[in-house]
């Protein structure tokens, strides 16, 4: 959605009326009846929307839509003709005598949209923009014969059916746009599915399933657990031998809302902040690595909180253990036990998300018991659920196949009953009895042995006491020697929350660290790479040399082992061994971002999607570490040669050596131990030692324009001043030339350069001197992904070289010597 611009036009007598009225209702007569031509505008009774032709920012084309007009002016809701534009100001808007409303190029007379109603209105018809944002045409009855809310693009407003209405044949599908600046058909859905019991998909290129919404359990989806009773918005499903679709209302009047689809495929709810004067992300979807449709495949369930996030149901086992051992779970799980049909029972599984219900058989009217009689009557039944839960729950819904895309939710999920062998369900008897049994023993044990312990504590005191005199106590067990983690290889094993590798498994993967295998070094030591168990991999080797190394290296098994994303590099194990202490990646076939966007030639493959992709992705993976993770982490060492890029240039983020994790609703803090590489960091980091989210922002937002420019930010040359890039950028966007900073080697299209602007603005937002101008990331990824205007940027911060590492006050162009113009701070005392 691009911020508009228009052509005005006085509007005519007749126009002003539909501006003043309270209904906007345009009559036809027995002739076609212009309503609208390029450079006029309607507007909505209450002045919410407006509609007219505009163009996207950074596009000539012209296309006629509906906009928000007294929030937001210029956020498109709707376009008409989205993938026939207009290549001059010669639109006009038609309403036939028969109720169509056509768009005309009014210098040839050719037809460039049609709402192409299904019937012809009944005596006169009449067009109106109502407040709810939905352009209507009625016939004399006041019936609707055609309104855009049937037809909508990217955008689901408040009061839209988003579902299917059978007998008319309507399919009211959301589909993102092309890119920001292009509103034709891109190539992401949001749909309602009526295959088996209904439910929602977010799907990609050839209709490949991204993620998955869940049936309706009567409250919400099954799958979207954050859809949940709020003040904001009402929800509600509706399921019918007529009509199958999901709908949201407003509470509040005066409370703005809207459910889009994003050109790069994630689906936001918005509210509009008043107070800030921007739209507000309240739920993304997918908003985790488990809700990316069928990660664990057939009866694997996922859950973010653990590591791996994959496993398989209780009672099931990998189908191919050596690919799940590798992290790889497309071969899904199967029972350990195989299916008898007369003598099998069923096992509870509680909250979860119900699985993919498009093979699934629903009865709405019988309950529970009535079901699980079903299901066993019917020897291909594989589960079955509750279709409602509300009170004691009814309706039933059985499964016959694999059971896909299932995830832990906790609290927030549902009850399936998953059928299984009678040997399995015997042994699980067994099972709990010892279980029962063991427990308790340990109870018994437990006991006695605190009684035993709290006699031997008192008799202990006492005869201190009567030794030393009530004057002089001593405290056993904390010699210097023996306090603190345990010493050697397996206390510090103990800490690891990762598989182990054995090094002799390393070794053999690595040709005992062959010279030919070594792909790079850093201030840790060596990195290597690999084949394990038939998948490449990198090994990052300790140095023995290194004590910072060492502290660098706890600090990254402890995070990463508890991040999974996308956008983050995933660490495979860990190896602690004979002195070796080694971490275990994914291999990243085309290395780091620095090796590509700072090479003459490299930087050449990479286009503008590709860039914009990259930088859209390290957003993401910055939004999970702020907000979305287990923990809110801050990486404080953001970089490009700390970005990795996968087989197709997916970036993943890594090094987490330098990362501090966050509880609660801490965000912040000081230190005394500055860490990170000079031109990354932000002022208030480097000279005050003070960091925040806001400070991988502030390294986020160097990092866009060195994607745009194709160049450092330290050490950047100019003839005509002494700025680093950061400043440069700044120089080029007061005097109105932003797109002088695009990399000469980039060829771009016209319809790209909205993007690149956008992505320039961001930078600059993101670089602003104080921490609280700054953006968060969740507007970041809004800012790069939305059409919306943007606020102004305020300076920047080091927009020329200061050389904080001496303290002095002066301020230099000259770039401090380093390894390729990157200057690793370790320790640094702030003032």
């Amino acid at each position: 959605m691009e911020k508009y611009r228009t052509k005005y036009m006085a509007p005519s007598p007749a126009l002003y009326f539909f501006l003043t009225c309270s209904s906007l209702l345009l009559l036809s007569h027995s002739q076609n009846t212009l309503l609208l031509d390029d450079g006029s505008f309607i507007s909505s009774p209450g002045r919410t929307f407006q509609m007219g032709f505009f163009s996207p920012a950074g596009s000539q084309k012209r296309f006629f839509g509906i906009w928000y007009s007294i929030i937001s002016s210029g956020t498109v809701v709707w376009v008409a003709n989205r993938d026939s534009p207009l290549d001059t100001t010669s639109g006009a808007l038609q309403l036939s005598p028969h109720g169509n409303l056509q768009l005309l190029n009014s210098t040839n007379g050719t037809s460039v949209w049609s709402s192409s109603i299904a019937r012809a209105a009944a005596g006169v018809p009449a067009a109106a923009l109502l407040e709810s944002g939905n352009l209507v045409v009625k016939d004399s009855n006041g019936d609707y014969i055609w309104q855009s809310f049937d037809y909508p693009s990217d955008t689901a407003l408040p009061g839209m059916k988003m579902g299917k209405n059978f007998p008319a044949g309507l399919d009211r599908v959301l589909t993102s746009w092309k890119s920001t600046g292009d509103p034709a058909a891109g190539s992401y859905s949001f749909l309602m599915d009526s295959h088996g019991f209904p439910q929602l998909f977010l799907t990609g290129g050839g209709g490949a399933e991204i993620f998955r919404s869940g049936p309706w359990n009567g409250e919400r989806f099954s799958g979207a657990s954050g859809l949940k009773p709020n003040p904001i918005y009402t929800f509600d499903f509706k399921f019918d031998q007529d009509e199958v679709y999901y709908i949201f209302n407003l509470v509040n009047a005066s409370v703005f809302s809207r459910l889009v689809l994003s050109p790069i495929g994630i689906l936001r709810r918005f509210t509009w902040n008043y107070k800030q004067q921007e739209w507000t992300t309240l739920i993304n979807a997918p908003a985790d690595n488990c809700d990316y449709y069928g990660l664990c495949h057939g009866n694997g369930i996922c859950d973010i909180g653990k590591n791996p996030v994959c496993s398989c149901l209780e009672r099931f086992k990998p189908k191919d253990p050596s690919d799940w051992a590798a992290a790889d779970w497309s071969s899904g799980c199967v029972r350990k036990a195989p299916l008898n049909c007369k003598s099998d029972g069923f096992v509870k599984y509680t909250g979860v998300k119900l699985p993919d219900t498009r093979n699934s058989w629903y009865n709405k009217n019988i309950d529970l018991k009535e079901c699980r009689e079903m299901c066993a009557r019917n020897c291909n039944c594989t589960a079955y659920s509750n279709l409602d839960i509300r009170g004691k729950g009814s309706g039933c819904l059985l499964w016959f196949e694999d059971l896909m895309d299932m995830r832990s939710f906790g609290e927030n999920g549902q009850d399936i009953y998953v059928r299984l062998a009678s040997s399995e369900l015997a042994s699980s008897g067994r099972r709990m009895t010892v279980l029962r049994v063991c427990l308790s023993l340990l109870g018994v044990i437990f006991v006695s042995g605190l009684v035993v312990a709290l006699f031997m504590w008192k008799k202990r005191r006492a005869k201190t006491k009567m030794v030393q005199g009530p004057q002089e106590v001593t405290q056993e067990g904390t010699s210097g020697s023996n306090s603190g983690h345990p010493r050697g290889d397996e206390g510090e094993k103990e800490d690891m929350e990762l598989p182990q590798i054995e090094l002799s498994s390393v070794l053999e993967a690595t040709d005992h660290f062959s010279s030919q295998n070594k792909i790079g070094e850093g201030g840790f030591g060596p990195v290597y790479k690999g084949m394990l168990r038939g998948r490449e991999i990198a090994v990052k080797r300790l140095s023995k040399q290194s004590t910072q190394g060492l502290d660098e290296f706890k600090n990254e098994v402890i995070l990463i082992a508890k991040l999974q994303h996308r956008n983050l590099v995933k660490l495979l194990g860990c190896c602690i061994e004979d002195g070796e202490k080694m971490l275990i990646y994914e291999y990243m076939p085309n290395n780091s971002l620095d090796t590509f966007i700072f090479d003459e030639s490299q930087r050449k493959s990479l286009d503008w999607p590709i860039r914009f992709r990259i930088i859209n992705g390290i957003a993401r993976g910055l939004l999970y570490l702020h907000q979305d993770s287990r923990l809110r982490i801050i990486h404080r060492d953001l970089k490009p040669s700390n970005i990795l890029l996968d087989d197709v240039m997916n970036p993943k983020i890594s090094d987490f050596g330098m990362a501090r994790s966050f509880g609660g609703n801490e965000s912040e803090a000081n230190t005394r131990r500055v860490v990170g590489t000079y031109g990354y960091m932000s002022p208030e980091y480097a000279v005050d030692g003070h960091f925040s989210v806001k400070s991988d922002v502030f390294s986020f937002g160097v990092l866009v324009l060195e994607i745009v420019a194709g160049m450092r930010n330290r050490g950047f040359f100019h003839a005509d001043h002494h700025h680093n890039l950061v400043g440069h950028a700044w120089i080029l966007h007061n005097e109105g030339r932003p797109l002088d900073l695009i990399d000469p080697c980039l060829s771009t299209e016209s319809s790209q350069l909205s993007e690149i602007m956008r992505s320039i603005h961001t930078g600059l937002l993101c670089t602003q001197k104080s921490p609280e101008e700054r953006p968060s990331m969740s507007n970041v990824v809004l800012m790069l992904g939305s059409g919306g205007p943007l606020p102004s940027p305020k300076e920047p911060g080091f927009f020329t070289e200061r050389n904080v590492l001496h303290g002095a006050e002066s301020w230099s162009s000259k770039p401090t010597e380093s390894s390729g113009n990157e200057l690793s701070i370790s320790i640094m005392e702030p003032r």
